[in-house]
């Protein structure tokens, strides 16, 4: 049986159809589109790298920001083959009044997906797109939360990049963030139920849990860890959870006026079903647009 990719790979952060048709939806045109972005919101530099870092440290934030999330797992599948998936996120923020805001997050996936049986060649393209809505006060301190729904969208170019069947599910969000404490942490979570179960892939039941922790040094640099444990619930025993341990090290630069903040961790699965990858190395780049 082909393992295909789930909610929990794909994530944040992560994660996870009849085939939905979006135009130009090649990694070359999602990319361009996404892109576009750049120029449609100024960046602005009056807030210091600190800050700046403390507001890439937080998933409902009301910024406007397009992290590139690169993703590669080694020993996937019965032949140890090496995974690779992009994750285009672009967070936009609504403001619903003064004291309410909708944040969305739209998880672009882009996959490289290894042969898992003799004679099968590597498969490229789209996954299965993700959107999440949080809803979450605008002036909240101390303790932040933000509440909304996830669904999954059956965009996948290949049966072997996602699932055919539409799921919806809820998902939360909440996190410590204190002005003048070095540390940021919480957890987000999620749950994807498929509505149907009658096309390609069949029914699913992902639940995700991504706990993170980030320690802030001074100009821009901080310790984090993001582990992404993702949950089949139709699995049974060693099949059924991945549970990742480890952590990196970030830092906020400028690319001209462009804040952006960069990333680089690696992850070992401590628990994971057969054919899951044994370990992860993650790179990201965030490009914010701070009002």
């Amino acid at each position: 049986m082909h393992r295909r990719v789930g909610p929990g790979e794909m994530p944040m952060f992560a994660t996870m159809g009849q085939r939905i048709h979006l135009p130009g939806r090649g990694p070359a045109n999602v990319l361009a589109a996404v892109c576009a972005l750049f120029v449609a919101f100024p960046a602005h530099g009056e807030l210091s790298a600190e800050e700046l870092a403390r507001l890439a440290q937080n998933p409902i934030a009301n910024l406007v920001s397009v992290p590139f999330q690169n993703n590669t797992n080694f020993s996937v599948g019965p032949r140890d083959g090496t995974q690779n998936i992009l994750n285009i996120q672009p967070v936009i923020p609504i403001e619903l009044g003064s004291d309410w805001n909708l944040i969305t997050r739209t998880i672009v996936p882009v996959v490289s997906q290894p042969g898992f049986e003799p004679g099968q060649t590597r498969t490229n393209g789209l996954g299965d797109i993700q959107f999440s809505a949080f809803l979450s006060p605008a002036k909240a301190t101390g303790l932040v939360w933000g509440v909304g729904a996830i669904a999954q969208l059956p965009t996948n170019g290949n049966d072997r990049l996602g699932n055919d069947n539409w799921g919806l599910g809820p998902t939360f969000v909440v996190l410590h963030l204190e002005k003048g404490d070095p540390w940021v942490y919480g957890v987000l979570v999620n749950n994807v139920w498929s509505l149907s179960g009658d096309r390609q892939g069949g029914s699913y039941n992902n639940g995700l849990i991504q706990p993170f922790i980030n320690y802030n040094l001074p100009g821009g640099t901080y310790l984090t860890s993001s582990p992404i444990v993702t949950v089949n619930w139709r699995a049974s025993g060693s099949e059924r959870w991945t549970v990742p341990l480890g952590g990196g090290v970030g830092h906020i630069f400028h690319f001209g006026r462009l804040p952006v903040n960069a990333q680089l961790s690696g992850y070992y699965n401590v628990a994971r079903p057969d054919d899951a990858p044994s370990w992860q190395l993650r790179a990201q780049v965030q490009f914010m647009f701070p009002k």
